[in-house]
């Protein structure tokens, strides 16, 4: 796996911090003091200049808004998550719709489509939060990252594949709530990528889907297991 000066660090479940060539920190799906499986060292967040969030759902913004008092990042996410983040206090906010794409700091990040529910838990009520999405993240020395969200596998990853041609997929295999292995695997087929990581599982019980499980599923990818908390780069 090429990434040319990116630092790409899991801290489990749909949650990742990326650092960019330009130094730069980005973090996908928000969830980090509450994820039983991030590291005790990786609970206090140090630095971030980018949220990228995909939905409202506790298991991926629960540490937004906590995240945005203490260090300000632009918010990138979809319009309605992103009114109800502003509601909350969240003053950086560079909302998208699928299809769009814009440039935040030093990243290009085009939002696609996920196929899943959104609702964001506010105190008692279940609050509307648009829909699901994924991203596609390209950065400065050309190297294009897609983060899929929670999502079952659609067809249409395909156009994805053939408008922006990433290279590194993250994809959940939980099962459950998310596709399983078996469908990641379908996804595989799809997008072509170089390197695909598991991601949303093992954190629950109902979790079942292992990385082991897509390796074999498809062997002409390759199917990096991150560890929660350890950092690649190369």
């Amino acid at each position: 796996m090429d990434l040319n000066g990116i630092k790409l660090t899991w801290l489990g479940h749909a949650t990742f911090r990326i650092e960019t060539p330009g130094g730069k920190t980005i973090i996908i799906d928000p969830w980090i003091m509450g994820n039983t499986i991030t590291p005790e060292t990786e609970k206090k967040v140090k630095k971030v200049a980018i949220l990228l969030c995909t939905q409202g759902h506790g298991d991926h913004i629960g540490d937004a808004v906590e995240i945005c008092r203490q260090h300000n990042p632009v918010v990138v996410g979809i319009p309605e998550l992103c009114g109800w983040l502003g509601k909350k206090g969240v003053k950086q906010l560079a909302e998208m719709n699928k299809g769009g794409t814009q440039t935040v700091g030093d990243i290009k990040v085009t939002m696609v489509h996920a196929d899943h529910s959104c609702g964001i838990q506010d105190g008692d009520q279940m609050v509307y939060g648009g829909e699901a999405c994924g991203y596609v993240v390209e950065f400065s020395n050309g190297v294009k990252i897609y983060h899929a969200g929670d999502t079952n596998v659609f067809g249409d990853m395909a156009i994805i594949r053939e408008l922006y041609s990433p290279e590194i997929v993250m994809l959940p295999i939980g099962n459950h709530y998310t596709m399983g292995p078996r469908e990641a695997a379908y996804a595989c087929n799809l997008l072509k990528p170089k390197t695909v990581i598991p991601m949303h599982f093992g954190t629950f019980p109902v979790l079942v889907g292992r990385p082991g499980e897509l390796l074999k599923l498809a062997p002409r990818v390759q199917v990096l297991e991150m560890k929660p908390g350890v950092t690649v780069a190369s």
